[in-house]
């Protein structure tokens, strides 16, 4: 064996044994328990929220994933209302937007309306200006898409939400 080799089998043997010691210790490494000081989420739990709307009220569900912008714009929003109006013929809405931060911001959501229907209705908004530790209400319409009465559709998620 040639001498550079050597060196390099040295050289990977004492980082094996740094990197593997360092995790044991609690310092570096990938592991959930570094001390390291940061307040990151652990990763593929549910962090974030966002919400689901049926006919009794409001109930949760979870969103994968770390606490990104995304996820903290989803955890802010509530459905109010979710249903058909026969008059417009229309799927409806009412959302509030709570706005626990230091900082005012823009939101812009995607609902969709779920059903029995195979046909998908979502409604979008953009530009919902909420200041720094306030809260307002949109409403959020988007045409019906089937023949019938709409009572297919009993419940709204958001599925998309991001703040700026």
């Amino acid at each position: 064996m040639k001498m550079r080799h050597v060196r390099a089998l040295a050289v990977f043997g004492i980082a094996l044994v740094a990197l593997t010691g360092a995790r044991g210790s609690g310092g570096g490494g990938c592991d959930s328990h570094s001390n390291s000081g940061s307040s990151s989420s652990s990763s593929g739990g549910g962090s974030g929220s966002h919400h689901d709307n049926d006919d009794n009220g409001t109930s949760g569900g979870s969103v994968s994933g770390g606490s990104g912008s995304a996820n903290e714009a989803l955890r802010d929003i509530t459905i109010d209302t979710c249903a058909y109006d026969a008059a417009t013929k229309n799927l409806t809405a009412r959302i509030t937007v709570k706005n626990d931060g230091a900082l005012d911001y823009d939101y812009d959501v995607t609902l969709k309306f779920k059903g029995t229907s195979a046909t998908p209705a979502t409604a979008t908004t953009t530009d919902i200006a909420v200041a720094a530790g306030a809260s307002k209400s949109a409403d959020m319409t988007t045409p019906y898409p089937g023949t019938g009465d709409g009572s297919e559709y009993t419940k709204c998620e958001v599925t998309r939400a991001s703040r700026s």
